[in-house]
Order: structure tokens, then sequence, then C-alpha cells
């Protein structure tokens, strides 16, 4: 087995190393001699931060899933006969770009840059299938014979310096306008979203890295409420909407902006009905000094009842998966997001008219594009549904009965 250490860097100063102790399936960090702090919930410490079984949470959130991270297993188990996480890391880790960067025992590959505009213009199976293959082999990995079209089922995303490059397999046709519409719907309140856009034929959705400084071409810090939590991605459903906000209000620096920022993006989340607004889809951002840490851009918020009309919320909020109305909302912005009963309901209704707008715009936009009127419907379908004020587990058989 392969367990050589990999080195972890901020701005090019080692900060420590990451090890595997397959021996007892324990991962450890060590910290060089008064380094920066790699993340809020490990603070600089002379003794070895250990986790057993899985990656260190801060580590954890860059590993890929779904398609890729089958991929990954298939070639790596090939290759060296077994596959854990640490050999898995150990090829992804020397190409990760963000305020850490690493160096394992796999050298790095240097690609030039994509051209972005060539992507949104050339949204095509093929265009996708060459973007995974060029990941594979900046990550050392050659041979790779991805067939998207056939063998993604959920959600992909190719991450790039700048990027990251949504496509969709058929089980969740046209999921590209369905998040370009559900982010446009959250911004409206005054959240901020990524900068976004749909390639030509919609096939794709170009999502700005929001953690990115393109002036000084630099990273800010980035964590996943699953991080904070101590949590790994196989529990990213395993929480509360009290926890996220409980975790948020305690880590960030201008409380009463987070407060109102996640009050009203999970609120657009039940509105909107995201069934997949889970521990991963939540994070905070920071400089290197800690000094500043804010709620991060609301990000991978779609309608998912369109696809699965008996999904639920991912997270349970007072203890249920329910969709909730807006009397148990409001309770939920006065009593659990240090809010307010009056603006916890100024708010709501912000979102409300945020909701009403998108509903008209959506609806043009099916006008001109009828190909995507089945989804957009079902999309619309669920948005009044979430107008007329009521609590249900799942969505009313009047409204999906007519769904073909």
């Amino acid at each position: 087995m392969i367990n050589e250490n990999i080195k972890v860097e901020i701005k090019g100063s080692e900060v420590g190393n990451l090890f595997y102790e397959p021996e007892k399936n324990r991962y450890g960090f060590n910290y060089t001699n008064n380094a920066m702090p790699l993340s809020l919930i490990m603070p600089y410490k002379k003794s070895t931060y250990s986790w057993n079984s899985y990656l260190h949470p801060i580590f954890d959130m860059n590993m890929p899933e779904g398609y890729l991270l089958d991929l990954f297993k298939n070639y790596l188990n090939k290759k060296y006969s077994y596959i854990d996480d640490y050999l898995i890391f150990s090829y992804l880790a020397p190409n990760i770009e963000s305020r850490m960067t690493y160096k394992s025992w796999i050298d790095q590959k240097s690609f030039d840059s994509l051209d972005i505009q060539d992507i949104l213009e050339n949204d095509t199976k093929d265009t996708f299938e060459s973007l995974i293959k060029m990941f594979f082999q900046k990550n050392a990995i050659s041979g790779v014979q991805p067939k998207t079209t056939a063998l993604i089922k959920d959600k992909e995303s190719l991450t790039t310096k700048e990027y990251i490059i949504k496509a969709w397999g058929n089980e969740y046709p046209y999921l590209a306008e369905n998040e370009y519409y559900c982010l446009k719907a959250v911004e409206k309140t005054n959240v901020k979203i990524p900068n976004i856009q749909l390639s030509n034929h919609n096939n794709f959705l170009l999502v700005e890295r929001f953690n990115y400084n393109s002036i000084q071409d630099t990273y800010y810090g980035f964590e996943e409420i699953l991080v904070l939590l101590g949590k790994n991605k196989d529990q990213k459903y395993s929480g509360s909407y009290e926890q996220v906000v409980k975790t948020i209000y305690e880590v960030t620096t201008d409380k009463l902006k987070s407060m109102q920022d996640i009050y009203k993006t999970i609120v657009m989340n039940y509105l909107l009905k995201n069934g997949d607004a889970h521990l991963k889809n939540f994070g905070i951002l920071y400089d290197d000094d800690f000094k500043s840490i804010s709620f991060a851009p609301a990000y991978d918020i779609v309608n998912t009842t369109v696809y699965s009309y008996k999904d639920r919320p991912a997270l349970t909020m007072f203890g249920k998966k329910i969709w909730y109305s807006k009397k148990h909302l409001i309770k939920f912005g006065h009593e659990q997001c240090y809010l307010s009963k009056s603006d916890a309901v100024v708010l709501y209704d912000q979102c409300i008219v945020a909701l009403e707008i998108t509903i008209y715009e959506l609806q043009t936009y099916i006008n001109d594009n009828i190909e995507f009127k089945n989804i957009g419907s079902r999309m619309i379908d669920t948005w009044k549904l979430s107008l007329s004020d009521k609590s249900y587990k799942e969505l009313p058989n009047e409204i999906t009965r007519n769904w073909s």
C-alpha cells in the first residue's frame, strides 16, 4: 500500500503533512512549527490530528462523488489491486486549486486554460467527455474512456481554476435551466449567488468559483457546514437546518447579515422545492487571518420534486422533513435565526415576491423554449403550491397526477 506523506501548503509555504496508517485505518495530520491554521476546526497544535476510517473533513470535501469517483476507483483498483481514499486523494491532491495546495508522490501536470467561450458554444456530449478525459490526464490517469451519456445518471461537475462546469444525465433532463432559474430566484432576495451562465444549447451550466479572487489570483478559504460539524461526505444528509444556522452564527463575523442570508436561503430552498439542500450545500468564506468570516454565496439549488415528486427536504426542521408553510418558516426564523418575528416576516415576504417574479420569468421562457415545457410547467406547479401557504409531507396528488 502507498502511504507516502502529502505536503500541505498555503500560499507556497508548507503548513503540515497528511499521512495514512493503513494497519489502523487512521488518517493523521501534523502541523509544521507555528504554521498558519488550515481550517476553523483544526487550529494550530503540536500534537497530531487523527481521524479514523475517513480523511479529515477539510480534505474529504475535495473528494469526487458519483461518476467521477467510480472512474477513479475502477482505474486505481486495476492498477494497484486495492483502493482507499488516501490513494485517490494522492492522485487528486497536486491539482487541487484552492487556498490550500498539495504535493504528493504524484507529479503535478499543467494544462492550458480552458476556452470557456468554446465550451459555451459547443455544449455537446463529446465536449464533456473530452473535459473528463482532460481531468483524468491532469490527475496522472490515462486511458479513461468516459461515456457520459450512458453512465452519468446523476448531477456531475468538473472543477477548473475559475469555473465549475455542470452537466446531467438523462434521469435529470433540463437540470441546467432548472438550477439557473432557481439560483436567479434566490438572487432576487439579495442573497449572493455565483456568476452563472447557461451554454448555448442549455446542456451545461457554468458556475464561476466564488472562492477565487481573479484580481489577486488567490483563493479565499472555504469550508462546508459538513466540515465545520466534523462530518464526512457520507453523512451529508444527517443533520438539521437548526444545526446549519447555529454553526454559521457561531463562526461568522457579521452575524446579523449572515443570519438574514441563511434564513432567506433556507426559505427559498423550501419554496423552490429543493430536496437536496444538505450539509455540503451551505458554507462559509474567510480570509487567511480569519478576521472576516461570512456566509458563502448560495449554490447547488434546484427543484428536485419535478424529478422525484415524493422528495422531501434533505435535512430536518423541528425534527421533521416536511415542506413547511409560512407560519412554520417564520417561527424558524424567529426562534433559530436570531431574528425578530417582524424581521422574519419581512424577509419571508421578500422571498415570496422573488418567487412570484421568477414564475412570470419562467413562464415567458417556456413560451420561447417549448422543449422545456414539461419540466418548466412542473416547476411552476410546485412553486404556485408554495404560494398557497400550506404544509405537507410530499407533493399532493392533485399536483402530480397530470405530470406525464
